[in-house]
C-alpha cells in the first residue's frame, strides 16, 4: 500500500509531451475582442498564423473558431476578417450593437458556449482563448462529457472560475515572444481590432 502511495505521489505529473501526445482532435475557440485586449496589455500584436501553429502545437485540428464583433461598413476589418477565412480560421461575426452610452458592442459568449458543448463530440481538446467566466460553465459541462479543457489567456484579464475548470491554462505572457508578429514591409498590414473600443482593458477583466 505504502509502495502505491509512493508510485502515486511520484509518477503522476506529466510532461508537457505528454499532455501534448494525449490531446487527440483539437477544437480552438477564440474570443477575439478579449485576445486583442490581453495583446494590447502585453505591448504586441498578434501573427495569426504562429497562433494557430502554437494552439495546436502539431495535434489534429479539428477547427479554428474566431468570434468577433463587426462593423459592416469598416472595409480594413473586413479585409482582415476574409484573410482569417482563407487561412484556416472559422469566423463567427455578430454586428456591434451601441450602447445607450454611445459605445458599440457585440457579446459573442453565448455563441462560443454554444459551440463548445454542440461540438463536444467531434474534439477531444477545447482550447478556449479567453479569460471570460462567463464561459466557465459551459467548459465545465463540455469536461463532464470527456472533453479535455485548456485556457490560453492573460492572467491579469482571466477569471479564477475559468481556471477552476480547466485541465490546463497557459498564460499568454509566457508564450507572446511565439505569437507576436514581426513587421514586414511585404506583409499586408491586417491587424484584429475592434471597432469603437469598448472600453479601458481592466473594463474587460472577467471577475472571478
Amino acid at each position: 500500500m505504502i509502495e502505491s502511495h509512493s508510485l502515486l505521489s511520484e509518477d503522476t505529473i506529466f510532461t508537457p509531451e505528454q499532455i501534448l501526445d494525449n490531446r487527440g482532435r483539437v477544437a480552438i475557440f477564440i474570443d477575439g475582442s478579449n485576445l486583442f485586449y490581453a495583446a494590447l496589455q502585453l505591448g504586441i500584436e498578434i501573427d495569426y498564423t504562429k497562433l494557430l501553429c502554437k494552439l495546436t502545437s502539431g495535434s489534429r485540428l479539428f477547427r479554428s473558431f474566431f468570434y468577433t464583433g463587426v462593423d459592416r461598413s469598416n472595409e480594413k476589418q473586413q479585409g482582415f476578417l476574409l484573410w482569417m477565412r482563407r487561412n484556416g480560421y472559422r469566423v463567427i461575426a455578430k454586428d456591434l450593437v451601441q450602447l445607450p452610452d454611445g459605445s458599440k458592442k457585440a457579446n459573442l459568449d453565448v455563441e462560443i458556449a454554444v459551440d463548445l458543448v454542440a461540438l463536444v463530440d467531434y474534439y477531444d481538446t477545447a482550447v478556449v482563448v479567453s479569460g471570460d467566466g462567463d464561459l466557465a460553465y459551459a467548459a465545465d459541462a463540455a469536461s463532464y462529457r470527456g472533453a479535455r479543457i485548456e485556457v490560453v489567456s492573460l492572467r491579469s484579464m482571466t477569471s479564477d472560475s475559468l481556471i477552476n475548470v480547466a485541465d490546463r491554462y497557459i498564460d499568454l505572457e509566457m508564450v507572446k515572444d511565439d505569437i507576436r508578429k514581426i513587421p514586414r514591409g511585404s506583409q499586408p498590414a491586417y491587424g484584429y481590432r475592434p471597432i469603437a473600443e469598448l472600453g479601458s482593458p481592466a473594463s474587460l477583466s472577467a471577475e472571478a
